[in-house]
């Protein structure tokens, strides 16, 4: 299976100690280049250190023209962009990605998306974590994830945890 992820995946989930349900969930996890750059930079020492990570590769793009397309036409972020663009290349059977206007683009490309959320409800469907709602809570007050009322009412009853 090929994953590949943006940025903000990766950082808010190691933010909150459950970067470790991505390896559990798909063994291995591609990043591009300018992602890996970015996790580098960070402030916060827990996000530079994903990069120390076996399970973690970083991967140049061969093409880098959808990459600069979407930033220059579409306003995505470097690391969006790259993110959208490799798993395109790679043709990847999952990108892992949450800013509305990246998963809005995935989607146009015809990529196959899911997000931190997405990710705790199969965590939990495969019995990796016992509740959603203390690592989405987590999410929302460690990592600032920004989540709307509608949907964390939407996850938890997907969850059944309501």
């Amino acid at each position: 299976m090929i994953v590949v992820s943006d940025t903000s995946a990766l950082s808010n989930l190691a933010l909150v100690g459950h970067l470790w349900l991505l390896e559990a969930l798909y063994q291995n996890v591609i990043i591009p280049d300018v992602v890996a750059s970015e996790l580098a930079a960070a402030s916060n020492p827990t996000i530079p250190a994903i990069l120390q990570l076996n399970w973690i590769q970083a991967q140049l793009l061969t093409n880098s023209e959808l990459a600069d397309q979407l930033q220059q036409e579409r306003g995505l972020d470097a690391g969006e962009a790259n993110a959208i663009a490799l798993a395109f290349e790679l043709q990847a059977d999952d990108l892992l990605i949450d800013e509305r206007l990246g998963r809005q683009e995935a989607i146009r490309l015809g990529l196959s998306i899911i997000g931190i959320l997405g990710v705790l409800l199969v965590a939990k469907q495969r019995s990796l974590i016992p509740q959603v709602q203390p690592v989405m809570d987590a999410l929302i007050n460690q990592a600032g994830f920004r989540v709307s009322p509608q949907l964390y009412q939407r996850i938890l009853a997907f969850a059944q945890e309501l």
